[in-house]
């Protein structure tokens, strides 16, 4: 069982001045890692990716969507999450690739619910379910799978082995296709295996873990 973690105030700290920067000023929740709090970045209708500005904390448009890639549920981050080393690590294991190293990100979340979410910019409380151990290149790229909080449908499914598996591949469709361009040869990304609940709370832990490192290092550079 995934140990239960603690909240650090210095991501807290950074986040008061003046709004509170998602990734940092944002806390993950007292009962983290069964629940969370997310920022979403995206939702199903967007035409455009939109991703966080990690300097200034605003959206930004990373990119027009160039080609019909629907998202199929809500997409974001874990505030106060990194994947660093810890992260790596984890996955460089499980796919028994040595070079394989965390991405510098905050660790993604894609969050299922039934409900039409008209816009990102805005904080969803979500229970994880599990995730795909996905490889980018040589970097970690996990996206764990939760489902919106007290959801009409979704929030009945603890784990996502209970999930139709037609939303499974749905989902899994979507990320291994979406950073593809027609005549590439090759892909780029591959989802190594799909985990249950347990691993997923494992890896929150160790992505807050690789955060608190990763945030003391920035504060006395």
């Amino acid at each position: 069982m995934a140990k239960k973690i603690s909240i650090d105030p210095i991501g807290k700290l950074l986040g008061l001045r003046h709004k509170s920067h998602p990734w940092h000023g944002i806390e993950i929740g007292e009962n983290a890692p069964e629940e969370l709090t997310c920022f979403i970045e995206m939702v199903p209708t967007d035409t455009v990716k939109y991703e966080i500005d990690k300097v200034t904390g605003y959206l930004t448009i990373d990119r027009p969507q160039k080609f019909s890639s629907i998202l199929p549920a809500l997409y974001g981050f874990i505030p106060q999450t990194y994947c660093g080393k810890r992260v790596g690590k984890m996955s460089a294991e499980a796919v028994n690739k040595p070079d394989v190293v965390g991405d510098g990100d905050p660790l993604d979340v894609c969050i299922l619910t039934e409900k039409d979410v008209a816009h990102g910019d805005v904080l969803a409380r979500a229970i994880p379910i599990g995730g795909f151990k996905m490889i980018d290149g040589n970097h970690a790229d996990d996206k764990i799978i939760a489902v919106l909080k007290n959801d009409a449908m979704y929030s009945n499914f603890k784990d996502i082995s209970e999930l139709p598996e037609s939303v499974v591949n749905r989902l899994k469709h979507y990320f291994l296709t979406y950073k593809e361009m027609p005549g590439e040869v090759g892909k780029r990304c591959e989802i190594a295996h799909i985990y249950g609940r347990e691993k997923a709370h494992e890896l929150i832990s160790l992505a807050v873990d690789d955060y608190k490192e990763h945030i003391e290092k920035l504060m006395f550079e």
